[in-house]
């Protein structure tokens, strides 16, 4: 049996070492197919693509939006103070200053001002770099792990619904084939009770029969209810089989939709009519839920 997945979760991971930390948050809500919205801190675009491959090996439906956020470690970067900018700024206010437009400058506004500091990062070899991607992709792939897991718990859930859902369209039709059983005389019934209204002479009998026969063939809703039995079949068979499944079961949705309101077109009484009516809301039960399945 395979596990039906939701498109609904979250997952996040933080892996360090030496190198530094990466933080990779995942998020997942529906869509209609994959559709990846992807953050990388600056420096780790050349991890695009292989990021990209891994959430596709995963995933088939859903819209992923996937933050990975990489800190180097402290002492890796080294900070200090452009001089010449900042004696350069202060000779630049000088004139206003002396002219009384403009306070004399203080030291930490002038430390604020963009380009007075100055980070100085070392440049890292290729062993570094590939470290810091081998830490990189072990975050996205625990963060993946955990969208995985979350969308799976929401598949569990949906397979309880979809199943119940199921069950009922078949009681349902269990119920509208035996009703359906007893149409051809009630149909002869109400025919005969029309024309004693409207012919007190009455109606030749193999004309009444002749009347039921065809209007009886007509309400004939024998091969509905046996593709509603068919489709219940493959629903079950669908959700046993487990993601990605979605789109067949949004297909087959329709399908037990359409026999449902060829059932009501031709319903020959109220009750069978009811019938069709219920077994209509229990369908847009199901399509509801599929719509939340991978």
């Amino acid at each position: 049996m395979g596990q039906l997945s939701g498109m609904t979760g979250f997952g996040r991971a933080e892996r360090s070492d030496d190198t530094g930390t990466a933080s990779v948050e995942a998020r997942s809500v529906n869509g209609k197919g994959l559709d990846l919205r992807l953050r990388l801190a600056p420096g780790l675009d050349r991890l695009e693509s292989e990021v990209r491959n891994r959430v596709k090996a995963r995933f088939s439906r859903g819209s992923v939006s996937l933050n990975v956020v990489f800190a180097e470690p402290e002492g890796a970067s080294s900070l200090h103070i452009d001089r010449e900018r900042l004696l350069a700024l202060a000779e630049a206010g000088r004139d206003l200053v002396e002219r009384g437009l403009a306070e004399k400058p203080r030291v930490d506004g002038l430390l604020a001002l963009k380009g007075v500091i100055v980070t100085e990062e070392t440049d890292p070899d290729e062993e570094r770099l590939a470290a810091i991607d081998a830490l990189v992709l072990a975050a996205v792939d625990e963060a993946l792990d955990g969208l995985e897991a979350a969308r799976r718990e929401e598949g569990a859930s949906l397979k309880a619904l979809l199943l119940a859902h199921v069950e009922e369209i078949e009681r349902l039709r269990a119920r509208a084939a035996g009703h359906a059983a007893t149409q051809p005389g009630a149909i002869r019934d109400r025919i005969k009770a029309k024309f004693d209204e409207l012919l007190p002479q009455g109606l030749d009998e193999d004309r009444l029969v002749q009347e039921a026969a065809a209007l009886a063939v007509r309400a004939d809703v024998r091969e509905e209810l046996d593709r509603l039995a068919a489709h219940v079949e493959s629903a079950r068979s669908l959700i046993g089989e487990g993601s990605p499944v979605g789109r067949k079961l949004d297909f087959l949705s329709q399908e037990f939709n359409r026999e449902a309101n060829t059932l009501c077109s031709k319903s020959a009484d109220r009750e069978l009519t009811d019938l069709g009516l219920a077994l209509k809301a229990a369908i847009d039960q199901v399509r509801e839920q599929v719509q939340n399945v991978e």
